[in-house]
């Protein structure tokens, strides 16, 4: 191996992480509970992004911990907790939802996150809307 090829791959490892496109990122959540009369509308931010993952062809040459396939994760996160307009008394009119602070690229922790491929959703009201700005 050349030396050139080694300090790139050295280099590419090292800096990896700031070639990463991994932010905050503006987002809708569409909250409704069959007993409630309307859905909420909720923007909040979530984790969205380009992470550097690494090519697994050269897995003998590399560490296992080189061949990492990062996702873009949340560093620090905060719930907040909204009230869904006109339910009856007897349900729960709260929901509790998570706002990005920052990201990361990194390991996906499925304690707080879907770390498989997206499924197809509606994320969309069935019923008379309402908008929350928090």
């Amino acid at each position: 191996m050349s030396p050139f090829f080694v300090m790139s791959l050295l280099l590419g490892l090292i800096f990896g992480q700031t070639a990463s496109l991994c932010a905050p990122s503006e987002y809708t959540i569409h909250v409704e509970k069959r007993e409630c009369a309307y859905c909420l509308a909720i923007n909040t931010t979530i984790c969205a992004g380009f992470c550097m993952t690494r090519d697994s062809n050269g897995k003998k040459l590399l560490l296992k911990s080189a061949l990492s396939q990062n996702v873009c994760t949340y560093k620090e996160m905060l719930y907040r907790t909204a009230l869904i307009p006109g339910c009856p008394h007897h349900t729960v009119p709260y929901y509790s939802y998570p706002v990005a602070v920052s990201c990361k690229c990194g390991k996906c922790n499925t304690d707080y996150s879907d770390c498989v491929r997206e499924r197809l959703r509606t994320n969309y009201c069935t019923k008379p809307q309402k908008l929350c700005n928090l």
